[in-house]
């Protein structure tokens, strides 16, 4: 048996141990999975650090270029892990910089067992490939975290956005948009899409669209406003605004919007009875 394959071995039957020491030295004050005593959540924890070694030690058994890829099961299963999401990324990497002294324990455990099997060149090799697949391996998990990550908060975003646009259905087809605090332009955006989708969903003829919520009506609010309420009507719903201050007015004719045609009030329990609807 050629030398690589020998330690290949040695470490092959030392994938527990090696789960085992990482664990008992893991320092258990750290932030996030690494805390935890629950002792269901130790096993995953253990099982996740043994799936890891499973898959490391083949460096000594087939290097090719392929390698590297065995680790995706491993990296999607720990991303996925909801433990390791309330988890730093720093934390989780210093995690993966330990496994580097466990194996150099581990060649240095071969090189007493096997006194004369290894050469200095050797073991000077077999260390530069530990390092050097670890780090391959932290940048591979680093990109992929980051990404689940930026996922993660976009829809987090996303659902944000949609909430911060609730259309609450009354009665006679009727809704209102109460809207608060400021408005951007991907909140305003947000406000378009969601109107259009949910006056339609719901089967409304006619918005109430409150601002009394909004402290700044800027150039963009007051474009998009005047744009939601014309796309509006193109779907037959009519609008009403209420908690039209004189600053919204304002703006508004020194762009050159036309509200002359939209119905306006001071009071959105104004626009209700208006319309005779409360």
């Amino acid at each position: 048996m050629d030398n690589k394959k020998l330690f290949f071995n040695f470490l092959l039957e030392r994938t527990w141990l090696l789960t085992e020491r990482w664990y008992e030295n893991l320092n258990k004050d750290l932030e996030g999975v690494y805390s935890t005593n629950n002792p269901k959540e130790i096993k995953i924890l253990k099982e996740q650090n043994h799936l890891f070694h499973e898959k490391f030690v083949n460096i000594f058994n087939n290097s090719d270029e392929e390698y590297l890829k065995s680790f995706d099961d491993f990296i999607n299963i720990v991303i996925d892990d909801s433990a390791h999401q309330q988890t730093p990324l720093t934390v989780i990497i210093g995690e993966f910089f330990r496994q580097q002294y466990l194996y150099k324990e581990l060649l240095e455990e071969f090189i007493e067992l096997y006194p004369n099997q290894l050469t200095g060149k050797q073991i000077i090799t077999y260390y530069n490939d530990i390092i050097t697949t670890i780090n391959d391996v932290i940048l591979r998990f680093s990109s992929r975290y980051i990404k689940q990550a930026e996922a993660r908060l976009l829809a987090h975003q996303e659902l944000i956005g949609e909430l911060s646009v609730p259309i609450i259905e009354l009665v006679n087809k009727t809704a209102v948009l109460p809207l608060v605090g400021e408005i951007d332009t991907k909140r305003a955006k947000i406000m378009l899409e969601q109107s259009l989708s949910q006056c339609m969903a719901k089967n409304i003829d006619h918005l109430y669209i409150d601002l009394s919520g909004v402290p700044v009506v800027d150039t963009m609010v007051a474009q998009q406003l005047f744009q939601m309420i014309e796309t509006l009507k193109l779907i037959g719903v009519s609008s009403s605004l209420s908690g039209v201050r004189p600053s919204i007015a304002q703006t508004s004719v020194q762009l050159g919007l036309d509200f002359a045609g939209v119905d306006t009030h001071s009071t959105i329990s104004q626009a209700m009875r208006k319309h005779n609807n409360f």
